[in-house]
C-alpha cells in the first residue's frame, strides 16, 4: 500500500511539474523515478486522482490535476449521495454491510468507493445493500471512525 500511496504523490507531482500529454510519456518519468507499473494501473491511479486533460493552447492536450476547490466540491456530492441513500452500517470480523434505501446502493456504493479510504479494501452493491471487505487487520469500529472523519454528519443507528 505504501508504494501506491508514494506512486500516487510521484504522479500528482510529475504532472504537476512537467508538460506531459500521454500516459505514455508519464510512465516513462514514472520508470525514472523508480516505479515499475502498468499502463492499466497508471489509467487506474489518474481515474483516482481525478486527473483530467485540457488543451495546451496549441494543438495538442495535457494531462492536469483538479485543484483542491474542484476537489472538495466533488467529495461533497460524495458525501452527500452516501447521506442521502444509506439506512445502518453494521460489520462482522472484516465485512461491513451497508444497509440503503431501495435502488440507493449502487449510489452509496460509488460514493464509498471514490472516497478511498485505506481501510476498505473493495464494495459490492445490490438493490438496497451493499458489502465492504476492509483490509486485513482493519476493524468495523475503525473503519466507522475513518468514515467519520470523511462524514462528520454521519449517524450510528
Amino acid at each position: 500500500m505504501k508504494e501506491r500511496l508514494t506512486r500516487l504523490k510521484t504522479v500528482r507531482k510529475l504532472i504537476k511539474n512537467y508538460r506531459i500529454e500521454s500516459q505514455e510519456e508519464l510512465l516513462g518519468y514514472l520508470q525514472k523515478e523508480g516505479f515499475e507499473v502498468t499502463q492499466a494501473t497508471l489509467s487506474r491511479d489518474l481515474k483516482l486522482l481525478k486527473v483530467g486533460k485540457i488543451s495546451d493552447g496549441h494543438s495538442g492536450y495535457v494531462y492536469t490535476m483538479p485543484d483542491d476547490e474542484d476537489r472538495k466540491e466533488s467529495e461533497q456530492i460524495y458525501v452527500q449521495d452516501f447521506l442521502r441513500g444509506y439506512v445502518s452500517i453494521d460489520y462482522s470480523g472484516n465485512i461491513v454491510v451497508i444497509k440503503t434505501f431501495g435502488g440507493h446502493a449502487d449510489a452509496v456504493s460509488n460514493a464509498l468507493d471514490a472516497m478511498n479510504l485505506d481501510e476498505v479494501l473493495g464494495t459490492v452493491a445490490g438493490d438496497n445493500c451493499i458489502f465492504a471487505c476492509l483490509k486485513d487487520g482493519v476493524t468495523g469500529p475503525q473503519f466507522l471512525s475513518a468514515l467519520k472523519l470523511r462524514i462528520p454528519e454521519l449517524e450510528e443507528e
